[in-house]
């Protein structure tokens, strides 16, 4: 093949903005961290087109697989403008793996897409450990991932993040089976606003006049940027010992559209979810927003989790066995509600006040 000529400029791809060395840089400081994610079914290690994850190793006899994506919203707007992005991994791990917990399945292993105008390798670093944090926590593998510089599709610092997981759960066990009239509603409690309304909370913060560094008027011991940035919670370790023990009929992940929106997308239609606000208290974070922007408590029930991250619906006669299974896996169940008909076309209902 003859010799092509070069140009007069000489132009090289880090001329045009893509750093490959620091794409190799970013793949020797993210080793350890995929590394603590090793589980059994792994196959190999990252670095070639695809990962490899063995299901008989893994210990599954007749599975079902179950696939799930999600991203962390504009959540990751005080992530940039604060430079704190030591957490938003957790978050992107959550609201993957949560999801597929409400079917029943175990995360299995986990893929991450990171896309930058300007790749930091530190920075990318720091995210991927902080994914690879996620993944201890709900026990799947880090398996791959795609890390994309592209000058000129994001300004400055900006940066995207998606997920990908993928679980699995025997054939007999997946979720959600009917639920009946008389079903319990148990809650696990959120750690704040999780991954979802942030549009609404900046908008919010906007309107405050406070900066990302002032103290948090919910939380003065925090900066305001550092509470809101709190991780999504990850329930999937205990959730899925406890019900190993107690099944359960349903679970739903209290994302956007709070349990007004969810509970009802693992509901027959004849059964409505009679919610007892006074079961549990909101965060101070919600009676912030709330008070702060005059958000009435019906927007707020169907924008925000509220303080309840996770519902599982059990039969009567096992609500107590579940709540005494989860609180030996160090979580704090408490009673929620319970299913009743769907008379007025409702699909949840309310009593009792979101704030005192």
């Amino acid at each position: 093949m003859a010799d092509v000529p070069h140009g007069r400029n000489g132009l090289t791809y880090a001329d045009a903005g893509v750093s490959i060395d620091a794409g190799n840089e970013m793949v020797d400081r993210i080793g350890p961290a995929v590394a603590r994610t090793h589980r059994s079914g792994v196959m190999g290690s990252i670095g070639g087109f695809g990962g490899l994850f063995d299901l008989k190793q893994a210990g599954y006899q007749d599975p079902l697989l179950v696939a799930g994506t999600d991203g962390v919203g504009t959540k990751l707007r005080i992530a940039i403008e604060t430079g704190d992005v030591s957490g938003v991994g957790i978050d992107l791990v959550a609201m993957c793996v949560n999801d597929l917990l409400c079917q029943g399945a175990e995360p299995l292993f986990f893929l991450d897409y990171y896309a930058t105008g300007k790749l930091d390798p530190i920075r990318g670093a720091e995210l991927v450990e902080s994914i690879a944090e996620g993944c201890v926590d709900a026990g799947c593998a880090l398996i791959g991932g795609e890390t994309a510089e592209m000058p000129g599709m994001y300004a400055g610092n900006d940066f995207d993040l998606a997920g990908f997981a993928i679980g699995a759960v025997e054939r007999e066990a997946v979720l959600p089976k009917a639920a009946q009239q008389g079903d319990v509603l148990i809650a696990l409690p959120s750690s704040g606003p999780h991954s979802n309304g942030y549009s609404l909370i900046r908008k919010v913060v906007e309107q405050s006049g406070l900066d990302w560094s002032a103290p948090a008027p919910f939380a003065p011991e925090q900066s305001l940027g550092a509470a809101l940035l709190t991780p999504t919670r990850i329930y999937c370790r205990q959730v899925l010992a406890a019900i190993a023990e107690q099944p359960v009929r349903a679970m739903a992940h209290i994302t956007g559209g709070g349990l007004t929106e969810n509970l009802p997308r693992v509901l027959g239609e004849d059964l409505a979810a009679d919610i007892d606000l006074d079961a549990f208290t909101a965060p101070p974070v919600f009676a912030w927003l709330a008070q702060s922007a005059g958000i009435a408590p019906q927007e707020m029930l169907r924008t925000f989790n509220c303080g309840i991250g996770l519902v599982l619906v059990v039969a009567a006669e096992g609500a107590q066995t579940l709540i005494e299974r989860l609180t030996a896996q160090g979580e704090s169940p408490l009673l929620l509600g319970q299913l009743t008909a769907r008379e007025d076309g409702a699909a949840v209902r309310y009593k009792g006040a979101l704030f005192a």
